[in-house]
């Protein structure tokens, strides 16, 4: 019997229709595809500029006039990096930039414990959750001269805490005229009753990304409160922790209104942050170009700072 080869045909290639991918889904055209991008931006552009007005130009026009010796009358000339060398020998801007990293080192520390033990609380908060949730929010809102003028008679000798002091048989505190430390706490206190409200929502929003199953099954492994806080809430917060933690020690080294408004700098320059004295020499002593150094100095101190606290606390985000 003979046998017959059979030879497979050749595959037979379909053409795709115009506009047809060959894998049967219709192509879209880049108009199409760009369509809703270009919505999602025109919808941002007004916000975009003006952030780009408000921020980038100053920041530049700031770098700028820290090159200048630039006066009050719009006079000005160019001095190269003469305002860089005056600031580094300037005892005052050392003794503020001290003043400030122990304010920074005292508030940051002081802020995060009190939002995060308010944001755990609120965690398991199972009854008018919103209700706490806005009453702990609420110093937040509130200015901070508002805030350091009712602090300030808080504060003071005939004050209410104070007057607690001496109820209880001890001497009076003098808060905000007593020495260098004593001071900046003080102050740090109100900074953090005023500002720990965003940290608490923005720690709360990271609690509730954290699974459940995680906390139950230390539970069921017999993990306290503490081991389960310090293995499974805490690693994994580290995204949030860094960001609380950079945007807290920003507020720290921008603090102002609070100084202004409660102690003037004072005693003594106990409290003379960076920013009062970029207020001092740009709207006391009128010196533009060296009140634009400092803020310059200013920026780049906070920019080393946080890359320093990503590298500590972001490890595993990076």
């Amino acid at each position: 019997m003979a046998l017959t080869k059979h030879r497979s045909d050749p595959p037979t290639t379909v053409a795709a229709a115009p506009g047809v991918s060959p894998l049967g889904r219709r192509a879209v055209p880049l108009r199409a595809r760009l369509r809703e991008p270009l919505a999602g931006l025109l919808f941002v552009l007004p916000m975009l500029v003006l952030f780009a007005i408000f921020r980038f130009v100053p920041t530049l026009g700031a770098a700028g006039m820290s090159f200048t010796d630039y006066r009050l009358s719009g006079e000005f000339s160019f001095v190269g990096v003469e305002n860089y060398g005056r600031l580094m020998g300037d005892p005052l801007f050392l003794q503020s930039l001290r003043t400030t990293l122990v304010y920074a080192a005292i508030y940051v520390p002081m802020v995060f414990v009190v939002a995060m033990g308010t944001a755990l609380l609120l965690h398991h908060v199972v009854w008018a959750r919103g209700l706490f949730r806005g009453a702990l929010f609420l110093p937040y809102v509130t200015s901070f001269v508002l805030a350091g003028i009712i602090w300030t008679w808080v504060y003071q000798t005939d004050g209410l805490v104070n007057g607690l002091l001496r109820s209880a048989g001890q001497d009076a505190v003098p808060f905000l005229s007593g020495d260098q430390l004593l001071v900046l706490s003080s102050l740090s206190v109100v900074s953090a009753w005023r500002g720990f409200g965003y940290s608490m929502l923005i720690l709360l929003a990271g609690l509730k990304n954290i699974p459940e199953e995680l906390t139950e099954a230390a539970m069921l492994d017999g993990a306290g409160p503490v081991q389960r806080f310090i293995r499974i809430t805490f690693p994994l917060l580290r995204p949030v922790v860094f960001f609380v933690a950079v945007i807290e020690t920003i507020a720290a080294f921008q603090v102002f209104d609070t100084i202004y408004v409660m102690t003037g700098g004072g005693p003594a320059r106990a409290s003379y942050s960076l920013v009062f004295m970029l207020y001092d020499q740009g709207f006391q002593f009128f010196d533009f170009g060296y009140a634009a150094t400092v803020g310059i100095a200013l920026f780049l101190i906070v920019f080393v700072i946080s890359i320093v606290q990503r590298r500590f606390l972001d490890r595993e985000t990076t």
